[in-house]
Order: C-alpha cells, then sequence, then structure tokens
C-alpha cells in the first residue's frame, strides 16, 4: 500500500495539471474518484494520466448532483478542481460552503493565473505562463524565435506537481491544526517558481538575459545536442573539468584545444570540433563507447525507444500494460511502495457502485444517474 493510503480524494474532471495531480496523488496510494460531465469527453483506457481512480459521472447542473456532493463531500479529505475563479461558488461548491461541511477539507484549485490578479478571468495555457516569466524567452537559439519545452514546465512542473506539493503540505499541517485549507496552485506562480535558479545565476552575473551565451541554454560546447554519423544525436553534458576530460579522452581529441573551456567567446570554435568528432560515428556507437563513462554523453532518445533502454528497464521507469508503454510511480519508497495504478476509467463506469457506497438508495441513485 502506498504512502497515501488511506487519503481519499474527489477530483472534478479538467485537462492538463490537475488530472495530472490526481494521477501523482493516486500513484501514490490515495483513493481518488473523479467526477465526469454526463457529455463530457469521451474517456478511454489509453489516457494514461486517468489511470488510477474511478468515475462518477454527475450533472453538475442538477441541484440533486450539489446535493449528493455535499452528502458525499464529509468523507474526503481532498478535493481537486481546474475551473476558472469563481466556477465552483456558482455551483454551490466552493471552499465555504463544503469546508462549512467538512473542515478538515483540502481545497486544491488548479488554474493558470491564480485566484486572483488582473489575469485571474483570463484563459491561457502552458506557452502564455511560461512567458510570463522570463522562462519561455529563455528557451531556445539566439538565432530563433523562443523554442516552446512541450507543455512541461508551466502544466505539469509548474501546475499539476505543485499543487500536489501543496496539498501534501496541507495534509501533513492538518494533522497537527485539524483544520483544512484551500491550496491555491496557479501555473504562472509554479513556473516562476521554477525559475528560481536562473534568477540566481542572473543575480550573480552568471546569466544574461539575452537568449544565448549562457551555459544551461545550449550555447556551451560542453551542454548541448549533436548528431552523429547516423542522424541521431548525442546529449553532452560533461559540465565540469574532470568529466569534460574524460569526455574528450573517449573522443580521442587533445584537451590542448579545448582551453579556457568556461568563456563564452571560445564556445563556438570547441562546438565545431564536437560537432566534427560527433559526426564520425553513429549514435549507437557513441552509446557504446560512453556507458562505462563519466563523460556525461548519453543517446537521445525517442520516446519508442526510452521504455527499452537497459536503464529505465532496470529501474522499471516505464510499464507496460496490453502493449502500450506508460511511465511508472514515482518516487520509490523502502517500504509504503505503491501497487501498480488501475488502468484509466472510461466515462462514468463506477457510478452506481460509487454511490451505493456512499449509502445512495436506488431511487436516490435513478435520479442522479444521468438520463440517456
Amino acid at each position: 500500500m502506498g504512502p497515501l493510503h488511506g487519503v481519499k480524494v474527489l477530483e472534478f474532471a479538467g485537462i492538463g495539471p490537475g488530472p495530472f495531480c490526481a494521477m501523482l496523488l493516486a500513484d501514490l496510494g490515495a483513493e481518488v474518484i473523479r467526477i465526469d460531465r454526463p457529455n463530457g469527453p469521451e474517456a478511454d483506457r489509453l489516457d494514461i494520466v486517468s489511470r488510477g481512480r474511478r468515475s462518477l459521472a454527475l450533472d453538475l447542473k442538477n441541484p440533486q448532483s450539489i446535493a449528493a456532493l455535499h452528502r458525499m463531500i464529509t468523507e474526503f479529505d481532498v478535493l481537486i478542481e481546474g475551473f476558472r475563479p469563481g466556477v465552483m461558488e456558482r455551483l454551490g461548491l466552493g471552499p465555504t460552503e463544503l469546508q462549512a461541511r467538512n473542515p478538515k477539507l483540502i481545497y486544491g484549485r488548479m488554474t493558470g493565473w491564480g485566484q486572483d490578479g488582473p489575469l485571474a478571468l483570463r484563459a491561457g495555457h502552458d506557452i502564455n505562463y511560461i512567458a510570463l516569466t522570463g522562462a519561455l524567452h529563455a528557451m531556445g537559439r539566439p538565432d530563433a524565435p523562443p523554442a516552446p519545452p512541450l507543455n512541461l514546465i508551466g502544466d505539469y512542473g509548474g501546475g499539476g506537481m505543485l499543487l500536489a506539493l501543496g496539498i501534501l503540505a496541507a495534509l501533513l499541517e492538518r494533522a497537527q491544526s485539524g483544520q483544512g485549507q484551500m491550496v491555491d496552485a496557479a501555473m504562472v506562480d509554479g513556473a516562476a517558481l521554477l525559475m528560481a535558479p536562473i534568477f540566481g545565476m542572473k543575480a550573480r552575473g552568471r546569466w544574461h538575459s539575452a537568449r544565448g551565451g549562457n551555459l544551461l541554454d545550449g550555447s556551451a560546447s560542453f551542454y548541448d545536442t549533436y548528431a552523429c554519423a547516423c542522424g541521431g544525436f548525442v546529449a553532452v553534458g560533461p559540465i565540469e573539468p574532470q568529466f569534460f576530460s574524460e569526455m574528450l579522452t573517449r573522443l580521442d581529441l587533445d584537451e590542448a584545444e579545448f582551453q579556457d573551456r568556461m568563456n563564452p567567446a571560445h564556445w563556438p570554435a570547441h562546438k565545431a570540433k564536437l560537432a566534427a568528432a560527433f559526426r564520425t560515428r553513429s549514435r549507437d556507437i557513441w552509446a557504446e563507447i560512453f556507458a562505462d563513462s563519466d563523460g556525461c554523453v548519453v543517446p537521445v532518445l525517442s520516446m519508442d525507444e526510452a521504455p527499452h533502454h537497459p536503464h529505465n528497464q532496470a529501474r522499471q521507469n516505464f510499464l507496460v500494460k496490453d502493449g502500450v508503454a506508460e511511465p511508472a510511480p514515482a518516487p520509490r519508497f523502502s517500504r509504503s511502495q505503491a501497487k501498480h495504478s488501475a488502468a484509466p476509467p472510461l466515462r462514468g463506469e463506477h457510478s452506481e457502485a460509487i454511490l451505493r457506497e456512499f449509502g445512495f438508495t436506488e431511487a436516490d441513485i435513478t435520479q442522479l444517474m444521468p438520463k440517456t
């Protein structure tokens, strides 16, 4: 049983970071029930982020559904919602109403811009949130527009994972105070927080605002990707001098040609030499050459290849269910390891069973079940 065994979570269906947060909690052993809209997007078994919970379909425009949720909320420890500010209040499901019924409830709110501020009610997506924090501006080549880093920074690192952290902190505090509270997790806040190390480097004069020419943005010769003879790539990251020396040894390059390697003025010339060396062999040959090395050179794997890498297999970083690979739960625990999560539910798949568990009669269930 996972470390969150016994924690009950009520999730209101959404997209992106809210479901990701719920997945993290379910992976760690929490019991998660998702409230789906009867006419919402149809779920399927391949929606990996929806794993580990059960689905209850309720029409939130039906006053009886709201009454049912008021009745059920006393049994939950955590609520997760990702609507724009004010939506849950208009439904009669805001923190004031629900915490009046369950003072121990942790009410987790996931938004892009937060519960207040001039942009709070505006639409947005990951790329918008990271744009306002300086993160997007810092990514990409100096001769090209900023490069979106998928939607990992705003949605998932700065959003869903931040909300999960906030919920766990609130649960820990509740053990002392006996009281629940609201957790306001905004993607713009989380994206800004993730930039703390870079802002620290900037404050010390080790990072400048112009894109390019910085230690970790792909400008340094020792922190970038290089093309190989086969058309594949390797990722190179020997920042420390001893690791850089090891890389040059494996490449059969003379270290005397890479003097003053931390000086950005030398990076273009150094990169040209490294690029020429890496083009002489295939990606997989370089992977073999550096396999037992501290040279910090590894192959750039595709999503198809990653689950088959020996280290990922040894760590069981990916699970294969019905022929589909998916990332495994993390982190690992020495004692309270979570079991593999259940398959993603179909919309409303568990409605009747959940309502019976909460003591609703057959007549109640008939009234609450969406009419088809």
